[in-house]
């Protein structure tokens, strides 16, 4: 099956060759980075919305997104219930980026902060989140403890040692297709002319793609592309926050080559669950609501369980007699 989503005007923008459903396997596929690669390599605009754990990143899968992003905003509050000010360490952040990847056929881009560190620390970094399976990370130059992109308060560290970092990134990866992101936040901080200065050092570095953060206009949005010809930029469609909404047609015609829609999800989410919890306390039941859910049915068949009865039945073995051991072991 072919399935094209159009731009209003009829233009396609996003396009795979076929849509899979989420995937039944219980383990890892391997190769996301060579996937992610050849996205980048294509025509395609790689839409990834935000995941901030593996349900979520599953229900990306479903709806036929060629990538998942794991936003660390959503990762904060999924698991600690607080902002995205640092508060995370990298073995968490990691855990959640493994546990996503495990479950989807879709290559990762996953959230790395600040590296968590300096250059040492940028390469466990990289060995650690692609021992987890993701595709590829983006790293940015904060200040530590680092904050949201998109809240008030935040310092960037000398451009200089953020290329150091990226150099180091680079020459860590084990895996050539490994695709690292530079991100800058400087525009907040020292302004936009500044900050492009800043992604031109990162991309000498050697980052395969550039994340200007928290543009304020599309006219912003615009002179970053015209900035960096023929390198793959990523824009952050940040629900809310500093940054407008640009269409995507128009982020496909300036020429973006990835676009996050990071808290979409998250968000989402939240509102669902705050209303089937006030319609608890209302009724004393969820029976009135019901029918806006899934099927307990239908979501256990989503979540893997006819794979699982399926390998059950596959490696099953015939019960034993009661007392009875194995002989082989003197049981």
């Amino acid at each position: 099956m072919c399935a094209v989503w159009c731009l209003p005007g009829g233009e396609a923008w996003f396009r795979v060759d076929e849509i899979r459903p989420v995937t039944g396997r219980l383990t890892r596929r391997p190769g996301a980075p060579a996937r992610l690669r050849a996205l980048l390599d294509s025509a395609q605009m790689i839409v990834a919305p935000g995941a901030f754990d593996p349900l979520s990143a599953r229900l990306v899968e479903e709806a036929g997104f060629p990538a998942v992003y794991m936003t660390g905003f959503g990762t904060s509050a999924a698991l600690l219930g607080r902002p995205d000010v640092g508060l995370l360490t990298m073995t968490e952040m990691v855990g959640n980026a493994g546990r996503i990847a495990a479950c989807v056929d879709i290559p990762v881009i996953a959230d790395a902060d600040t590296g968590y560190g300096n250059p040492v620390n940028v390469i466990r970094t990289v060995g650690a989140y692609e021992a987890a399976g993701v595709a590829g990370i983006h790293i940015e130059d904060q200040v530590a403890p680092k904050k949201c992109g998109h809240l008030d308060g935040k310092l960037v560290i000398p451009a200089a040692e953020m290329a150091a970092k990226i150099r180091a990134a680079v020459e860590a990866r084990t895996q050539p297709e490994f695709v690292i992101i530079a991100r800058t936040d400087a525009r907040a901080v020292e302004g936009l002319e500044r900050s492009l200065q800043r992604g031109r050092m990162y991309r000498e570095a050697g980052a395969d793609v550039l994340f200007i953060e928290a543009l304020t206009s599309e006219a912003e949005a615009e002179e970053a592309v015209r900035a960096f010809p023929g390198v793959p930029l990523l824009f952050n469609w940040a629900e809310g926050g500093k940054t407008p909404p640009i269409s995507l047609d128009r982020l496909k015609e300036l020429g973006y080559k990835i676009v996050i829609f990071p808290i979409s999800t998250l968000l989402a989410a939240t509102g669902a669950m705050r209303r089937i919890l006030q319609e608890i306390a209302r009724a004393g039941t969820p029976a009135a609501a019901m029918r806006e859910l899934p099927a307990f049915a239908e979501f256990v068949d989503f979540i893997g369980l006819p794979q699982v009865r399926e390998a059950e039945q596959r490696y099953a073995v015939e019960a034993a007699a009661p007392g009875a051991g194995d002989w082989r072991y003197g049981w």
